[in-house]
């Protein structure tokens, strides 16, 4: 399995999980080489092969590299957890700058697109693969707009909903089921990014169960998407989020 973003937060809750089902983790991070490490670490404990790998999902020749490296040291890949995603601080739509916006897009959906592209050419039978599965992460932010906090953030993850059911489709005769999550309001350091102190405590009362979400929780329903339990689902978008959405 590969797992992009995977330094911290879900990403980094997948690896552990997926190698405690039974996945070497190929874990790639931007700029924590020693937090990527431990992550590794940790797979490694669990008795299974564990590679860290620095690349910009932001930068079409970084990705290109990353899964290079991935058939010199893997040979195959068998699951794909496209996770990597960046966002900025809370601002008004009217504030977002282009810059902040071509950012965001660059990593959160064109280096989507491009990775899960790259997987797809290992993955599709039809190009000499042995099939695969591409869990693709969205957000809730999709379905409720961002509103007055990150509408670019949930723009970019309504392409990748649309990304999903897309290759869903094209790709379901080839061997390659193609699903996303979509997590709610999850206890990750990523909630800093916005800025505005304690965010899951701010919003909490509009989740119905009334808590945030662990990294833990997003972790399992990704590798249930990834696991033969779920053999029979493609082109769906879970969302992860306590009943908030609804």
């Amino acid at each position: 399995m590969l797992i992009t973003g995977a330094s911290r937060g879900i990403g980094a809750a997948t690896a552990r999980l997926a190698a405690a089902r039974g996945y070497a983790v190929a874990v790639n991070y931007v700029v924590r080489k020693d937090a990527a490490e431990a992550v590794a670490a940790d797979v490694r404990k669990a008795g299974r092969k564990a590679l860290t790998i620095q690349a910009d999902i932001g930068k079409p020749d970084e990705i290109a590299r990353l899964f290079r490296t991935i058939d010199s040291e893997f040979g195959r890949l068998d699951a794909f957890f496209n996770n990597a995603g960046i966002l900025s601080r809370a601002a008004k739509f009217v504030d977002i700058a282009p810059a902040r916006l071509q950012q965001i897009l660059a990593v959160n959906t064109t280096g989507a697109f491009i990775a899960a592209q790259e997987a797809v050419r290992r993955m599709s039978i039809r190009l000499g693969g042995h099939g695969g599965v591409i869990v693709n992460m969205s957000s809730l932010a999709a379905k409720l707009g961002g509103a007055a906090e990150s509408t670019d953030y949930a723009f970019s993850k309504g392409a990748i909903d649309t990304l999903t059911v897309g290759l869903a489709k094209e790709l379901a005769s080839e061997g390659i089921r193609v699903n996303a999550v979509r997590p709610g309001l999850i206890e990750t350091d990523i909630q800093k990014d916005f800025g505005i102190g304690d965010r899951v405590g701010k919003y909490k009362d509009l989740v119905p169960m009334k808590r945030g979400g662990t990294p833990g929780e997003v972790a399992e329903a990704v590798l249930w998407l990834c696991s033969d339990q779920a053999s029979y689902i493609t082109g769906v978008l879970l969302d992860v989020s306590g009943g908030r959405g609804l």
